[in-house]
């Protein structure tokens, strides 16, 4: 079925955070051995397979194989849960089969085992492209998302969209100032010296604008990425993703 708006023109001109860093960090990110990133994904393996100690199946023990089941899956979210009767993020999908399935306690938003978990799945998808959004249950989050990305907000009264499409490609101080195509989350940023999630990203850029920051996993969360992951659409999925 087809979205009931009209998402966002893919324009073959887009540019990704990947192409703006310097070769250094690009080789850095090509290199398994080199991509510090690389034990978060590692550390998901582990996971993946873990016993996790409820007398529940391990998420192998339900999903097989991630290289074989998990290809692509992480490519087209944010998505629809039945359930909540809302969009979840990647991050939500693994907390709910956490707990709905393993009956465990969640890992907790930004927590190493999240984060691992889902650098692992989003492993699984590198290279293929971002799906284009066609649920039309998405599309008010869809509508709320575009919202947020072109409101002003904070003391600074500034959009997402002045930055990110008005000086694109331009610098703020020292830093050059992306595009805002989620290609690579979660993404190993070398400000954090970790790995860190899309909802952290989004924390950083609204304290940066002197804004209240929603909660991971919060509806406002849900829908911007969403609607960044549609303008994002066709770009191909990078993991583990390296950033300044």
């Amino acid at each position: 079925m087809a979205c009931l708006i009209a998402l966002p023109a893919l324009a073959d001109d887009r540019v990704t955070g990947f192409e703006q860093m310097s070769s250094d960090l690009q080789m850095m990110q090509n290199d398994p051995f080199a991509n510090p990133g690389q034990f978060w994904v590692l550390d998901g393996q582990t996971l993946w397979s873990a016993d996790p100690g409820t007398g529940a199946e391990s998420c192998a023990g339900c999903h097989g194989d991630a290289s074989a089941t998990m290809v692509g899956v992480a490519a087209r979210y944010p998505a629809w849960d039945n359930q909540s009767n809302r969009p979840v993020d990647l991050e939500g999908r693994i907390e709910l089969c956490r707990t709905e399935h393993q009956n465990a306690e969640p890992f907790g938003r930004e927590s190493a085992g999240l984060l691992a978990l889902s650098a692992f799945l989003t492993h699984q998808s590198k290279g293929l492209p971002i799906t284009r959004p066609e649920d039309p249950r998405l599309a008010p989050w869809l509508v709320r998302g575009e919202t947020l990305f072109t409101s002003r907000m904070g003391q600074l009264n500034l959009s997402c969209a002045i930055c990110h499409d008005d000086n694109a490609g331009n610098y703020l101080a020292a830093a050059l100032i992306p595009e805002a195509h989620p290609t690579g989350y979660p993404q190993y940023r070398l400000e954090w010296q970790t790995m860190g999630s899309l909802s952290r990203r989004f924390g950083n850029c609204l304290f940066g604008v002197r804004a209240t920051s929603f909660a991971a996993g919060s509806d406002e969360y849900i829908a911007l990425e969403l609607y960044l992951k549609a303008r994002a659409a066709g770009l191909a999925v990078e993991s583990p993703a390296v950033r300044p």
